[in-house]
């Protein structure tokens, strides 16, 4: 595989599993710290953000094992793709629908249309 097919599985794997990883296990400390949320402690919301992190865990597995599992390459990058792109599309909407939210989750959405287009140049690669 391509040296930059494997970095850019590498970084997107990576970043997937730390933030799962973080959310999941400590959520309300997770989100003050990384984006200025103060998330209570009422176990309904705790459910949902525990369950959308371990996605994000479970993805960043998923991507990270088509690094060393080559028949896994594809769809290593349609995880990728479709979680960065749709959170990205998912803040865009909300920035419409709800107005620009703080620096923090700004510089987030970057970084998310910068993984999903990279993710999706190497899907379609990939396919090509």
């Amino acid at each position: 595989m391509e040296i930059f097919k494997i970095v850019i599985l590498a970084l997107s794997g990576l970043l997937l599993f730390f933030v799962g990883t973080m959310r999941l296990s400590n959520p309300v400390k997770t989100f003050a710290k990384s984006s200025g949320i103060n998330l209570s402690s009422e176990a309904d919301l705790l459910n949902e953000v525990r369950g959308l992190s371990s996605v994000q865990l479970f993805g960043g597995i998923t991507v990270l094992l088509g690094i060393i599992i080559p028949a896994l390459t594809l769809t290593s990058f349609t995880v990728a793709t479709l979680i960065f792109v749709g959170f990205a599309i998912g803040r865009l909407i909300s920035i419409g629908a709800d107005g620009k939210p703080n620096k923090q989750l700004v510089q987030g959405l970057i970084f998310e249309l910068i993984f999903g287009a990279l993710n999706l140049f190497c899907l379609i690669g990939a396919l090509g």
